[in-house]
C-alpha cells in the first residue's frame, strides 16, 4: 500500500534545467519511480548529456529546448505536450541561477534583473503554463526548487539577489498551494542546503567558504543531489497526498541554528 504511493506510472514529469545536477537526479528519481519524463533545458548540448546518461541506465527522457525566462517559449511546450494527450501531470521547476560572492553595492541592474527573471519569473511562468491542463484535469503536483537562503541570510558568500529570488520562489509555493488546493493541484518546495556538485568543489573561493559552511552545519556535511531528488520524489507523488503549501528543508539541519 505505501510503495505504491510512490509509484508514478502514467504520469509526465516536466523537469526544468534536467540535464545535470540536481535537475538530472530528480529526472532519474521520477523515472524510476516510472513516469515519461521530459527535460527542459536552454542548452541543448547539457539536455543531450543529460538525456544520454539517463538512457545508460536503462530510462527514456525527451528533450525540449527552451528558455524558463521566456514565457511564450514555455506555453508552447506546455501547450505541445497536452495537444499530444499526454500534459504534465508533475512540474519540477529546477532551473535557476546564483550569482554569488558580490557585494550588494556593487551588484548591477542586468545581474539583479537576470537572477529574478530566472529563478522568479521563469518559476512562476513554469507554474502558470504547466498548470492549467492541472486544473483543468483536477490533479497534479509541481515542487519549486528553493534554498535555505529563501529562509536564512548566509555569512558568506554575498548574495542579495538570489537569496531574495529564493525567497520569493517559496511565497509563490505558498500562493499558489493555497489558490489551487480546492482545484487538486498541490504546490510545494524543497529548500537544500550547499550541496556537493563539481561546479561548487571546483570553485576556488569555495575552499575557505565550505569549512564555515560545515560549522554551521549539525550534520557536519554538504549534501548530495540524489538526497534532494529523494525530498522531490516525495513531495511529486501520492505519498505526499495530504501535503502541499510546505517548504521543506533538506539541509542537514542547517537552518535550526
Amino acid at each position: 500500500m505505501y510503495l505504491d504511493r510512490f509509484r508514478l506510472g502514467n504520469e509526465t514529469a516536466v523537469v526544468t534545467g534536467g540535464g545535470r545536477g540536481i535537475g538530472l537526479c530528480c529526472a532519474e528519481a521520477l523515472a524510476e519511480a516510472g513516469a515519461r519524463v521530459v527535460l527542459i533545458e536552454r542548452d541543448e548540448a547539457i539536455g543531450a548529456e543529460g538525456q544520454a546518461e539517463l538512457a545508460a541506465k536503462g530510462y527514456r527522457a525527451e528533450l525540449l529546448i527552451g528558455d524558463v525566462a521566456d514565457s511564450a517559449r514555455v506555453t508552447a511546450i506546455a501547450d505541445e505536450l497536452a495537444a499530444r494527450g499526454t500534459p504534465a501531470t508533475i512540474l519540477v521547476n529546477n532551473a535557476g541561477i546564483g550569482e554569488t560572492g558580490i557585494p550588494s553595492e556593487e551588484v548591477t541592474d542586468e545581474s539583479w534583473q537576470r537572477t529574478m527573471n530566472v529563478n522568479v519569473n521563469g518559476v512562476f511562468f513554469c507554474c502558470r503554463a504547466f498548470a492549467r491542463p492541472m486544473l483543468a484535469s483536477g490533479r497534479g503536483a509541481i515542487v519549486n526548487l528553493g534554498s535555505i537562503s529563501g529562509l536564512i541570510c548566509n555569512r558568506l558568500p554575498p548574495q542579495a539577489a538570489y537569496n531574495v529570488s529564493k525567497a520569493a520562489v517559496h511565497h509563490i509555493t505558498h500562493c499558489l498551494a493555497a489558490e489551487w488546493a480546492p482545484k487538486g493541484v498541490r504546490v510545494n518546495a524543497v529548500a537544500p542546503t550547499y550541496i556537493d556538485t563539481p561546479l561548487v568543489t571546483a570553485n576556488p573561493q569555495n575552499a575557505e567558504r565550505i569549512p564555515r559552511w560545515l560549522a554551521d552545519t549539525p550534520m557536519g556535511r554538504m549534501g548530495k543531489p540524489d538526497e534532494v531528488a529523494a525530498a522531490v520524489l516525495f513531495l511529486a507523488s501520492d505519498a505526499a497526498s495530504l501535503v502541499t503549501g510546505a517548504v521543506l528543508p533538506v539541509d542537514a539541519g542547517f537552518t535550526c541554528w
